[in-house]
């Protein structure tokens, strides 16, 4: 039965939501359920990728002088590549920090013995010089060269904004951001898709980074942001209920 408030009767108590209050209500609701949900599928992607970084580690090495790789299927994989390193065509990955120090991802094309190809080498980290003016000091790379390591998608900047490339035109060339269609314009030969990252190839010491990043940003800690939204949209609910129920006043009509 409803009341003058149209309202619903549960023993004593009547429950009269106003208009207002109850879409505020409504469009909240939806929000936190729909954000516990985004979280639940980001756990679902990560739960995911582990699975295809573990069984890319176990999967046996790639020589990548005898076969062709490509990010998208072979992400993660373990590889080796043997060739030159083209030293007078390098590239400086900006705003990496590693042990608290700001500075440069050092990333060296290899031109692949016996194929017309290149893949880009990580080959380790370098601090800025003494002036964001000044590049510093390049560590050196003999060729002919062995490289092994694991194929990736290289290492994250954030936000893309601008160029890709800074505007000077010597090398080596500072990037903002991995782009290798532009890269690919400044050298005369081609880049494949991927980072090789240099080194070990031992599955224990992939897996113990593996394992040191689920626990950092796995599929758990988004299951944790899902149960704190789907808790705050109960407890919305609860709040909801309490404040639009009021105890029947005495001769109230239903």
């Amino acid at each position: 039965m409803t009341n003058a408030r149209r309202g619903i009767r549960i023993g004593g108590w009547v429950f009269a939501p106003g208009l207002l209050p109850t879409l505020v209500y409504g469009v909240l609701l939806v929000l936190l359920i729909g954000l516990g949900q985004w979280q639940l599928d980001r756990a679902a992607e990560k739960r995911t990728a582990l699975a295809d970084k573990a069984a890319a580690t176990d999967a046996p090495v790639m020589a990548l002088n005898d076969r062709a790789a490509s990010l998208a299927r072979h992400e993660y994989r373990r590889a080796t590549a043997e060739g030159r390193y083209d030293t007078d065509h390098q590239f400086l990955l900006d705003n990496q920090v590693q042990d608290g120090r700001i500075g440069y991802r050092v990333l060296t094309p290899l031109r692949l013995s016996g194929r017309d190809a290149a893949v880009l080498v990580q080959r380790g980290f370098v601090p800025i010089a003494d002036s964001r003016r000044t590049l510093p000091e390049l560590p050196p790379a003999e060729s002919p060269a062995r490289v092994s390591g694991r194929i990736e998608s290289g290492p994250s900047v954030g936000m893309r904004l601008g160029d890709a490339a800074d505007g000077r035109g010597d090398w080596p060339r500072r990037l903002q951001y991995i782009d290798f269609e532009a890269m690919n314009a400044m050298l005369d030969y081609p880049l494949s898709d991927y980072v090789l990252v240099e080194g070990s190839l031992t599955t224990d010491a992939v897996a113990r980074r593996s394992d040191r990043d689920a626990w950092r940003f796995g599929p758990e800690r988004h299951q944790g942001y899902a149960v704190q939204w789907f808790s705050l949209a109960a407890a919305l609910t609860l709040i909801w209920l309490v404040v639009n129920t009021r105890r029947q006043t005495r001769g109230e009509s239903t």
